[in-house]
């Protein structure tokens, strides 16, 4: 009797696969390549869709949060059969019914995905600066002369307690594997504006050690670190955050607390191919004030959201903790132990 229902369950669930496979065919090749084009985040007034890639096959994700703040934190996913041309069949529900949705995409001159329709209902492409070849930047609140002034004339604020004895140590010294993009050394950033007078990297000892470990770890991969930034004097903290408009200040740090770059014990990472030397594209800009910047985000292609995950799972597990909404930053397990510092890299 049971091996009877062992073999039922085992010939049904071999059937719904078949029918999986029938209705949601392989794409090609070409395919593929067209439709990442097509991938991004649409919107129709309060409602919300992002057509992703899920390991060749597109799929639209329906938002079920009503606020802003928790956009896609949880969500419906349906995948979308190709028809020809820009044309595609939305799977409502599962394989086994029979309710399909016409969907089309319209295209932009330059080959983008910039509406999509759903059983009638036009939903508009949102494009993100990185989207259009474009660095994310801010609309500062305050000219730059007068950030840099307010910022060098103040001071840090005052910690109680024993703190470790600062150790840092540039990155390229230990591990000349290990590249570098300093964005804070250029006006490629944010803040539009160049920050720091030379491009380097510091950290903690115990930390910087730590992040060779998971590079050499990422090696076996094909895959080297690439940091984006790292200790940070506190002056630069408190010109970010004097910058910042209000409703983006929660990707920036508060300069009265002090930041865990401050300390030299947080790090912004990316990956790049050791075989070209190319920077990886994990999905969003780095320092992009957007829901593409958080780690879980589930938007863009599966290898963008397998490589963040890797990336995480490689970083945490050499003593470092991504940060909520931003798949970068990794703070290191003892930054609280250290104190906030203001030096310049040249003081170091």
């Amino acid at each position: 009797m049971y091996k009877f229902k062992a073999r039922f369950i085992k010939s049904f669930i071999f059937t719904l696969a078949s029918l999986v496979i029938l209705v949601v065919p392989l794409p090609s090749y070409s395919e593929v390549l067209q439709s990442r084009s097509l991938l991004g985040m649409y919107i129709s007034g309060q409602e919300r869709l992002i057509v992703r890639d899920n390991n060749g096959i597109l799929e639209v994700l329906c938002d079920t949060e009503k606020e802003e703040e928790k956009m896609f934190s949880t969500y419906t996913s349906f995948p979308l059969i190709h028809t020809g041309g820009n044309k595609y069949l939305l799977l409502n529900h599962s394989p086994m019914k029979k309710e399909r949705l016409k969907a089309e995409f319209t295209i932009d001159a330059g080959g983008n995905g910039s509406s999509l329709i759903v059983a009638g209902k036009k939903f508009q492409r949102k494009f993100f600066d990185v989207e259009r070849g474009r660095t994310f930047k801010i609309k500062p609140l305050m000219r730059e002369e007068v950030l840099r002034k307010h910022a060098l004339a103040a001071e840090p604020p005052a910690e109680p307690g024993e703190f470790l004895k600062p150790d840092l140590i540039e990155l390229i010294k230990i591990d000349p594997t290990i590249k570098t993009d300093i964005r804070y050394a250029t006006e490629k950033n944010f803040m539009g504006i160049r920050l720091y007078d030379q491009p380097r990297a510091f950290l903690q000892r115990e930390a910087a050690s730590a992040l060779v470990t998971a590079n050499s770890k990422l090696s076996k991969y094909g895959y080297g670190l690439i940091v984006y930034d790292a200790y940070r004097p506190w002056y630069v903290t408190k010109m970010f955050y004097d910058a910042t408009p209000d409703h983006q200040k929660e990707f920036v740090a508060n300069p009265s607390q002090g930041s865990r770059h401050n300390r030299g014990g947080a790090v912004d990472v990316g990956l790049y191919e050791l075989k070209t030397g190319k920077t990886i594209d994990m999905g969003s800009g780095y320092d992009e004030f957007s829901i593409r910047a958080h780690p879980d985000y589930p938007g863009g292609t599966s290898e963008q959201r397998e490589l963040r995950n890797k990336l995480r799972v490689i970083m945490e597990g050499e003593g470092f903790k991504v940060f909520h909404n931003e798949w970068w930053h990794f703070d290191y397990r003892k930054w609280k132990k250290y104190p906030i510092m203001n030096l310049r890299f040249e003081e170091i």
